[in-house]
């Protein structure tokens, strides 16, 4: 185990050096479920308790073996194209959403968000999404509902699926399973969403 709960604490112990800080757990009705825990402290690594986890410090240290270590042979995370289509933006990432590839999607976000208009983020190149790409993608959706838009995600691999699922982000995320469905969406709904957008705190 990485993240260690105990009663209303939770200890995250980074795998890489062992540095453990104990802080309040979060409110989840699922144990595993730690994704904001791990983000809002700085950590890097899986949005469930059984790890990987790395603290601050570790998280901007190159992997043992130097240079970006993939999930298998997923490759690194990056961005593919950004296109402005029936009044949305598209941004289409690929490779595994990690730390190393957070920074990259969410430039590619603001600048979506600048350009205005809803967003569609077209995720069916993407492998893997740890803790970082989650925060980027409520981050980016918060300010999407902040301007009065919609940001929702295009055809999640079955993996980032269940990872939207047990994070309860799935009801707050609008998911369509291609991006062609979801423009079709957003067009159809004269660009208003058509999907409740709660309030994620």
């Amino acid at each position: 185990m990485s993240v260690v709960p105990d009663d209303q604490l939770m200890a995250l112990i980074c795998d890489t050096c062992g540095h453990t800080v104990t802080v309040t757990a979060c409110v989840s009705p699922d144990a595993e479920v730690v994704w904001t825990l791990v983000a809002e402290h700085g950590w890097s690594g899986s949005p469930f308790a059984t790890g990987p986890h790395r603290c601050p410090y570790c998280s901007l240290l190159p992997p043992a073996g130097g240079g970006h270590v993939p999930c298998r042979d997923h490759g690194p995370g990056g961005i593919v194209g950004i296109d402005h289509v029936d009044g949305a933006t598209v941004v289409a990432a690929t490779g595994d959403i990690d730390l190393d590839s957070g920074d990259t999607l969410r430039a590619a976000l603001g600048h979506a968000a600048d350009m205005g208009g809803h967003v569609v983020v077209d995720l069916s190149r993407v492998h893997v999404i740890d803790s970082t790409g989650l925060g980027v993608l409520v981050r980016a959706h918060r300010d999407a509902r902040d301007r009065g838009v919609m940001l929702c995600l295009a055809g999640p691999s079955r993996f980032v699926r269940t990872v939207l699922h047990t994070m309860r982000l799935d009801g707050v995320l609008p998911v369509f399973d291609s991006r062609d469905e979801a423009l079709a969406d957003l067009s159809a709904a004269g660009h208003r969403p058509t999907h409740p957008t709660p309030d994620l705190g």
